[in-house]
């Protein structure tokens, strides 16, 4: 059966656990960005503020977004118990990308991270959030990879859900320097205690022009 990934689906799945998510940036995240000189960012599915509040912690502003309003007020729980001039960095909104939102452009920074969408959707959404990205500022894209579905670590059973690196970048006009599309191998264990290879698919383009 198709899931349709709408507010509700996913502030029922949020109020299943106090948290869901592990409080950490994301590894592919930290590896992209913490070189990067600091500026505007955009957090695409920001969750539980994680991503969001790493960034902020090392110099960004950042609009962090999300269909979920469970998911953002523990977003907000979170900034409140960082240190103020890391917290007035943040700023955090209720968006349904299916809705073609008003969003700032002109961006340093676009930061999608895991976000599993079906097509057409997934196309029309990446493509106008690449739109937001300023010129010298960086696309990271990350998602489980579609190899994911065969590794026994309990992906949703939904194939057209997952993308390849090299299908994100396909999106992309001459006016992108690709810097990094590939799948990236890591460990993650399972609710039964098992290590599991899987891999991460990773797009990382800087707009050119």
């Amino acid at each position: 059966m198709q899931v349709e990934y709408t507010q509700e689906f996913w502030d029922d799945r949020y109020r299943q656990r106090p948290r869901i998510w592990s409080g950490r940036p994301n590894r592919q995240l930290v590896a992209v960005v913490e070189d990067l000189p600091a500026g505007r960012a955009l957090d695409v599915g920001c969750g539980e503020g994680a991503d969001a509040a790493w960034l902020a912690s090392r110099g960004w502003s950042v609009l962090g977004i999300d269909v979920s309003e469970v998911a953002l007020s523990r977003a907000r729980a979170h900034a409140e118990g960082l240190e103020p001039s890391v917290a007035e960095r943040l700023e955090w909104r209720r968006v349904d990308l299916l809705a073609s939102p008003d969003l700032p452009a002109g961006l340093d920074l676009v930061s999608v991270q895991f976000l599993h969408l079906p097509e057409p959707e997934r196309s029309r959404i990446f493509g106008s959030l690449a739109t937001l990205v300023g010129v010298g500022g960086t696309l990271l894209i990350v998602a489980h990879d579609p190899s994911d579905l065969h590794s026994g670590v309990g992906r949703p059973a939904q194939p057209d859900l997952f993308y390849t690196p090299e299908e994100m970048a396909g999106l992309l006009d001459d006016g992108w320097d690709i810097r990094v599309c590939e799948s990236r191998p890591r460990v993650e264990r399972t609710a039964d205690g098992r290590d599991v290879s899987i891999s991460d698919a990773v797009l990382q383009a800087v707009r050119t022009g």
